[in-house]
């Protein structure tokens, strides 16, 4: 028979072999290809170009997202050496990052028939490049940042089973893996990084498995503190946060009960699983601990702009198919069978849709990527980059006309008699400074997104948005162009003078230096965003 070590170290096998997998498929074609969400992938191209610049977020530029949404980028362009790859290769090194905390967490605390689906479920919701929920021709590396959120706390919360053995050293492994995930979530997005620290607060009320989660609490604030050494950012940070959820924070019980309906069937096939093994255990904290998973999560998933996955229920039912595969205790060989391999042949039944969809969104994307499919972005330094609307339904003219645009203005910035330096975009994002290999300007937001992280009550005043730039592009046509329009115009007629203008853009070009009165924004009647709820970025 194989003993429990040799199964530990099958699963562990198992889940580094298939992040490796994952990793090559991203990594090897070193291209990007996107078919959605241009805006978005140019928010953090853009952020890996400002990082190898020397900038620090929420230093040197606004960000409501954490300082690791700019880093992952960034180590995928240091690696690649291109922008093209930067999105594909970060993401791939994060996808064997992660599978280290996993290999340990899910061999010692789960059987292999729930450690081998459930592993390779979580390294797959990484891994791909789509918006959850969406089709797997919807390519894009847009709010990857939320994969990493759901597939960390999903890997956390497994912790909650105390493992069967005991091995040498298992508490200061836990402890790590522990910390290391909560941290990497805080610094990826505060949602995350919250609920996982309640969850860690939770874990001390087990006596069991109170000790690593005292030092994992411990190592998280020891490396926080380190990290404010070097960042020095956290209070600017904080600042970023409370303006951002000014704007679009609050959600009430109606989107809750949306969020809900939309992911009953998960719901169902959790309660399918938790109930029989509450029932079993007869324990309230096996209750709560179901709580968290369900709860937390909706709130986590109704923030995002994401129509479907709370990867945390996925979690709580593999959790729920280990305590009903421990607890079988029937006297007939035949019922004990049944209920040994109808909890994992449940949660497989779960796993397998969503796993199978994004293993063949990544396909698509590493056979689009290695065919060169598509259209270039067309700026020097957007070599690698391609949009394509392969298998896309509906009307994809938008984001063509948004590349369009895109390119006019760098064709404008071009053929300026003078060479232009820290270029801004009054819309939804810069594509400008990384395509064209620009100094970035300092002080402004990386994004900025109406009715998300910018509304005409909640919003950085002119002199601090604008305050570093030498050449303001205007766009006529765009996301956030209208409303950013009405908001900023007085300032930019004050402080800048047009250059150029065609039927897309207006070129912009700083006053010479001379006291300028502080510009009161103008009160236009707000107008919408060309991207809509769920079209963008959510804070």
């Amino acid at each position: 028979m194989i003993g429990e070590g040799e199964r530990s170290l099958s699963s562990a096998g198992v889940i580094l072999a298939s992040a490796a997998l994952f990793a090559l498929l991203l990594w090897l074609p070193g291209e990007t290809v996107t078919t959605a969400y241009l805006n978005d992938l140019f928010i953090f191209l853009d952020g890996a170009y400002r990082i190898v610049s020397g900038q620090v977020p929420s230093r040197d530029f606004h960000t409501a997202l954490g300082p690791l949404s700019f880093y992952v980028p960034a180590l995928g362009y240091w690696i690649s050496g291109t922008l093209g790859g930067a999105m594909p290769t970060g993401m791939a090194a994060t996808t064997v990052a992660l599978a280290l905390p996993m290999a340990h967490i899910f061999s010692s605390r789960l059987r292999p028939a729930v450690a081998i689906p459930f592993g390779i479920f979580v390294l797959l919701i990484v891994a791909v490049p789509t918006n959850l929920g969406e089709g797997i021709a919807s390519l894009s590396f847009a709010m990857f940042y939320n994969r990493i959120g759901w597939a960390a706390l999903a890997t956390l919360l497994v912790m909650y089973l105390r493992p069967e053995r005991i091995s040498a050293g298992q508490n200061l492994l836990d402890a790590l893996c522990a910390a290391g995930l909560t941290l990497a979530m805080v610094y990826i997005k505060a949602t995350y990084g919250l609920v996982a620290l309640a969850f860690l607060a939770f874990m001390l009320f087990d006596k069991h498995q109170r000790r690593w989660a005292l030092m994992a609490l411990g190592l998280t604030l020891a490396c926080a503190l380190v990290i404010e050494l070097f960042w020095q950012g956290t209070r600017a940070h904080l600042d970023d946060l409370i303006l951002t959820g000014k704007v679009s924070g609050s959600r009430g019980m109606v989107d809750l009960a949306l969020g809900f309906l939309r992911h009953l069937a998960d719901y169902v096939i959790l309660a399918i699983l938790a109930v029989p093994a509450v029932w079993r255990t007869r324990s309230l904290r096996d209750f709560l601990f179901f709580g968290i998973c369900a709860g937390p999560g909706l709130m986590i998933q109704n923030q995002n702009s994401q129509p479907w996955g709370i990867i945390t229920i996925f979690a709580g039912a593999a959790v729920a198919a280990e305590i009903l595969m421990r607890t079988s205790k029937q006297p007939q060989p035949e019922a004990r069978f049944l209920t040994r391999s109808g909890a994992p042949l449940v949660l497989l039944a779960f796993l397998l849709p969503t796993s199978i969809h994004c293993f063949m969104a990544l396909c698509v994307h590493t056979t689009a990527a290695t065919m060169r499919a598509g259209q270039p972005f067309g700026l020097p330094r957007f070599d690698g980059l391609r949009l394509t609307t392969l298998w896309v339904p509906g009307d994809r003219s938008f984001m063509t006309g948004y590349l369009s645009s895109i390119q006019e203005g760098a064709r404008l910035l071009s053929e300026l008699p003078f060479k232009p330096e820290r270029v801004s975009v009054l819309d939804f994002a810069n594509p400008f400074s990384a395509g064209l290999g620009l100094p970035p300007p300092r002080g402004d937001n990386a994004w900025l997104h109406w009715g998300r992280n910018v509304n005409d009550a909640h919003f950085l005043p002119p002199e601090q948005l604008l305050g570093d730039v030498d050449v303001l592009m205007e766009p006529k046509w765009g996301i956030n162009n209208l409303p950013l329009s009405s908001l900023y115009g007085s300032y930019i007629r004050e402080a800048f003078e047009p250059v150029r203008e065609t039927d897309l853009w207006i070129v912009h070009r700083r006053r010479e230096p001379k006291a300028l009165s502080r510009s009161e924004p103008s009160m236009e009647p707000e107008q919408l965003s060309r991207v809509g709820a769920g079209d963008g970025i959510s804070r």
